[in-house]
């Protein structure tokens, strides 16, 4: 009986030491690692290119950006299905799948190019087979499109300033500075503006093509900020003559301020319209 109760003693004994006993366990895994080179079509590398990584599940999103080697890495990224967006100046956006594994090192590579292709607006790989007339016009096209957007928004600067200088051009001086400032900046602005118009429906049309989404909205403010452009050195000129000539401004040339910043602010818009995605 007592070997049996000292026996019982020592078995519970040992049970609690071996629960005191800290046992190793298991370290939490980092999460999976995606990495990669992002090049041209030519091969050589794109250094601070862009890399977006969205969880197709969740909704969460990670950014890195590339180093001077055109290589990026994304560490700490959950298993899943994840969308891959890649962008950078000069070149179109290049957008893959990928499904992420656990606690491993992936690499993706993606390519980016620098020209637009048929594909990117629309058309099926049967509509550009042999298609080389209407891809030397997609070039054409993309080229001065490329000099309407450069010379639009060289064209934002001047309009600034002439925005600015406005409230002092209609002061009681007839000899104002900022009369002659607003004026020759309004000239330059006009001029940068109208180059810019003309690349724009120059440009030559793919047939077929459908116009959508921020495109359509940049479009819309044109038929504002368009014949505002027009409107404004007219409204302008007068009310320059009248206070040339000692007169305050009235009439139609009264609304010249109000004409300029409708269009300036449309103007303003339709820049925004392109350069932010929503």
């Amino acid at each position: 009986m007592k070997r049996a109760a000292l026996f019982l003693f020592v078995s519970i004994g040992l049970f609690l030491l071996s629960c005191l006993i800290p046992f190793p366990l298991p370290a939490q895994g980092a999460g999976a690692t995606l990495s990669g080179t992002i090049a041209d079509t030519s091969g050589k590398v794109v250094p601070s290119a862009r890399i977006t990584v969205k969880n197709v599940s969740t909704g969460q999103a990670e950014e890195a950006q590339t180093d001077a080697a055109g290589r990026y890495t994304v560490a700490n990224l959950v298993p899943g299905d994840y969308e891959i967006s890649v962008s950078a100046e000069g070149f179109s956006t290049n957008t893959t799948k990928t499904t992420v594994v656990a606690d491993g090192e992936q690499t993706l590579d993606m390519t980016l190019g620098g020209v637009l292709s048929l594909e990117d607006l629309g058309f099926s790989s049967t509509q550009t087979q042999g298609s080389a007339q209407d891809q030397a016009r997609l070039d054409k096209r993309s080229h001065m499109m490329k000099i309407h957007q450069r010379l639009g928004l060289i064209a934002a600067v001047p309009l600034v300033a002439t925005v600015i200088l406005g409230p002092g051009a209609g002061g009681k001086s007839t000899s104002s500075a900022d009369r002659y400032g607003h004026l020759a900046l309004g000239s330059l602005t006009g001029d940068l503006y109208f180059m810019s118009a003309y690349y724009a429906i120059r440009a030559p049309r793919i047939p077929g093509t459908e116009v959508h989404g921020q495109i359509r909205l940049h479009k819309v403010l044109a038929w504002i900020h368009g014949p505002g452009m027009i409107l404004t050195p007219v409204l302008g000129a007068i009310a320059f003559d009248q206070k040339s000539r000692g007169e305050r401004v009235h009439g139609i040339a009264s609304a010249h301020g109000a004409v300029a910043v409708v269009t300036a602010s449309a103007y303003g818009l339709a820049i925004l319209s392109v350069s932010v995605k929503f």
